[in-house]
């Protein structure tokens, strides 16, 4: 699935974002987590997505019938 490759990318991307913002030693921590928070967020979204879309992928739903996405949910 192209979704999950995106996916991915993604996430690397937010990774690598979070660890500049980390790295930068000018910034503030207050201003680190107020820039930080948004990306997490992003990232908490996608890694839900993410294994949505795993589960999908290994167990597809049959015709006329829920996907049972909210019993794999663990929260």
């Amino acid at each position: 699935m192209n979704s999950i490759k995106h996916i991915n990318n993604a996430l690397q991307d937010l990774d690598k974002e979070v660890e500049a913002i980390l790295a930068d030693m000018s910034l503030p921590m207050n201003e680190k987590d107020n820039r930080m928070l948004p990306l997490l967020q992003q990232k908490r979204v996608l890694k839900q997505t993410l294994d949505d879309l795993i589960y999908l992928k290994e167990n597809p739903p049959k015709p006329n019938q829920a996907c049972g996405i909210s019993k794999h949910r663990k929260d």
